[in-house]
């Protein structure tokens, strides 16, 4: 959306929260329930009531809410599915129309070839996204909130790679947050990431999963990578000499050694 462009991610996230604060009261006084928003996981939450952005002491509360402003919120207190006033989180996320624009957004986007017309594409979604990144086929993008994701210059996401900005715990209660990703990334296949934010020059391994385990991860890091036994040296010398009784020796100490550990 417009509204999203060429903002930060701090202005994006505020901006998102206040949408979701409105339809959280909304439903919350149709169905009769306390929603609540917390800028933890798990911490006290504050009632939506109090947040209402269309009365005087609603916006001084909010202002006092966002200082500092968070990089996710949380949602809660909108019941269990099988009760009568129940709220569906996906309702208090966005209307309908918009939702259903996304999912087949999200679709197409999943599908197309890693070329600029892809780039342009999810741009159109809302995906903030700098100048010579490339993102390759199926790649999931998250349709929740895409304008919550952030991708700088010359990145690469690999093909089968996962953006989810929101996670859903059950129970009427919901995250969602900031995906940013640094310049000159390499996130190779099958990444798979929640809210987080990436340094510069970051490179992951295929099949990599980052969130819940990170929040942040530093400018030059290599995730995915586990440093190898020394041994490996013996095993490659054993296997280029053709000595294979050795090389299984090797190995069955090895992992001998590795279950002692």
């Amino acid at each position: 959306m417009s509204k999203f462009r060429n903002k930060s991610p701090e202005e994006v996230i505020k901006l998102v929260t206040i949408e979701i604060i409105e339809r959280a009261i909304k439903y919350g006084t149709k169905k009769n329930r306390a929603v609540f928003i917390s800028k933890t996981s798990g911490g006290q939450g504050v009632n939506v009531l109090t947040l209402n952005p269309r009365t005087s002491e609603g916006i001084d509360n909010l202002e006092i809410f966002f200082r500092p402003i968070r990089r996710h919120y949380t949602i809660s207190g909108l019941g269990l599915p099988e009760e009568h006033n129940a709220i569906n989180w996906r309702i208090i996320n966005l209307p309908f129309h918009r939702r259903a624009l996304l999912a087949l957004q999200s679709i197409v986007a999943y599908l197309l070839k890693g070329t600029p017309g892809k780039i342009k594409f999810c741009r159109w979604m809302g995906v903030h996204i700098g100048q010579g990144t490339e993102i390759m086929q199926m790649v999931w993008l998250d349709h929740f909130r895409p304008e919550l994701i952030f991708i700088a210059d010359n990145t690469l996401l690999g093909a089968l790679s996962r953006l989810t900005v929101h996670i859903y715990e059950g129970g009427g209660k919901f995250r969602y947050g900031l995906i940013e990703i640094g310049s000159n990334c390499k996130i190779a296949s099958g990444t798979g990431m929640g809210p987080i934010q990436i340094g510069d020059n970051v490179r992951t391994l295929p099949g990599t999963t980052l969130s819940p385990y990170f929040s942040k991860i530093k400018a030059g890091s290599v995730v995915g990578w586990d440093t190898p036994h020394v041994k490996e040296l013996k095993q490659e010398e054993a296997i280029a000499a053709g000595d294979t009784q050795e090389f299984c020796h090797i190995l069955t100490s090895q992992v001998t050694e590795d279950r002692v550990e």
